[in-house]
């Protein structure tokens, strides 16, 4: 029982470990992360200001994380991609332009429940 314990501490610590390492690496060799990071930072110092309800703040910080979440995958995405071949490739094309098609109907989506909050 102990043994087991021990190995689920280890992997989750490896797991943690292995999580870190990938963001350090996302945060130095992706500037859309690095921009989107911001992007959120300064709409946490808007919502200080605006005086939307807790409910409200708590969907604009969830779906500027989501954008964040979406573009790590974007850039896992073409990672892998330009790991296969960094020859042009149809395919290759059509996985990069999908991947980041995603990072946009996020943000799109933050966008347009930030506008609703403000107008409505």
């Amino acid at each position: 029982m102990m043994n087991a314990l021990f190995r689920d501490l280890q992997r989750w610590v490896s797991t943690t470990k292995w999580s870190i390492e990938g963001w350090v690496t996302a945060w130095r060799d992706e500037k859309s992360l690095r921009q989107w990071v911001a992007v959120n930072v300064i709409s946490w110092v808007i919502l200080i200001f605006v005086g939307f309800s807790s409910v409200e703040v708590a969907l604009l910080v969830i779906l500027g994380v989501l954008v964040v979440i979406v573009e790590l995958l974007n850039s896992a995405i073409e990672t892998s991609v330009d790991y296969v071949s960094t020859d042009r490739h149809p395919l290759a094309k059509k996985a990069k332009d999908i991947a980041s098609a995603a990072v946009f109907v996020a943000a799109l989506l933050w966008l347009a429940v930030w506008m609703l909050l403000l107008v409505g």
